[in-house]
């Protein structure tokens, strides 16, 4: 075989992949927006129009925290802890119960130094 039948066969085998490739980063962008929609209709069933607006304002600043928000919120739906619609004020109170701030202590432990000369 010459080179350029070589090359022409790397090519093509590489172009067969690529596509392969791009046909599975498709697929997962749909399933990914298929879930994000999933969730959106989940939450708005959950929450009034209030509370949303105070979650999507939570997830501008902080989107990790406003996705396991979201996350917690879905699950106590499905678990049967939510009756209703949560309207802002009992979205604040449920925020308010998780971001209890944990207490740090620090705790110094003064030891006496034995010197000889101060006896």
């Amino acid at each position: 075989m010459a080179d350029s039948e070589l090359d022409d066969i790397r090519a093509k085998r590489l172009a067969e992949l690529q596509s392969q490739y791009g046909m599975k980063q498709e697929d997962q962008e749909k399933e990914v927006q298929k879930e994000k929609e999933m969730i959106n209709v989940m939450l708005t069933q959950i929450l009034e129009q209030d509370a949303r607006a105070r979650l999507n304002s939570i997830g501008l600043v902080r989107p990790e925290k406003a996705q396991s928000i979201e996350r917690m919120l879905i699950r106590m739906a499905q678990m049967g802890q939510i009756q209703g619609k949560l309207g802002e004020s009992e979205l604040v109170k449920l925020l308010e119960q998780v971001n209890q701030p944990k207490k740090t202590t620090v705790k110094f432990d003064r030891r006496k130094v034995y010197d000889s000369d101060s006896d």
